[in-house]
């Protein structure tokens, strides 16, 4: 199977949280961007547009639901670095937190791929 113009545009969402973590990592900051906190809150507003782009008129088939658990997993793990982000551990769960992101996408290209047996057409 193809991928589709919904998972185009859901991996450009991951990608415009990736540049701006990259430069975080880099520069300790970038525009708009300048402490774990806003990096969080850029990844919880990006991540949630991206997860609904590409779930947008999907069946929720088993591994749907298995999907949605893992969504609201990375969301709650988006809140709790949002909240966390003056501790000492704001860097570990951000990077987590990041990973968790690409984690999802990758997730749900594959389901939309056909990778996973007994998977619903995403067309």
């Amino acid at each position: 199977m193809r991928l589709g113009v919904k998972d185009v545009v859901a991996t450009v969402l991951v990608a415009l949280i990736a540049i701006p973590y990259i430069g975080y990592l880099v520069n300790g900051e970038m525009p708009f961007v300048k402490d774990p906190r806003g990096m969080a809150a850029v990844g919880l507003v990006l991540g949630v547009v991206a997860f609904l782009v590409v779930r947008w008129g999907d069946a929720l088939d088993r591994f749907g639901v298995a999907e949605m658990g893992l969504a609201v997993l990375v969301l709650v793990l988006g809140v709790v670095t949002l909240f966390l982000a003056e501790t000492a551990a704001a860097e570990v769960l951000l990077a987590v937190f990041m990973g968790s992101i690409l984690l999802m996408l990758m997730v749900e290209l594959a389901d939309h791929a056909g990778v996973f047996r007994g998977a619903v057409s995403h067309r």
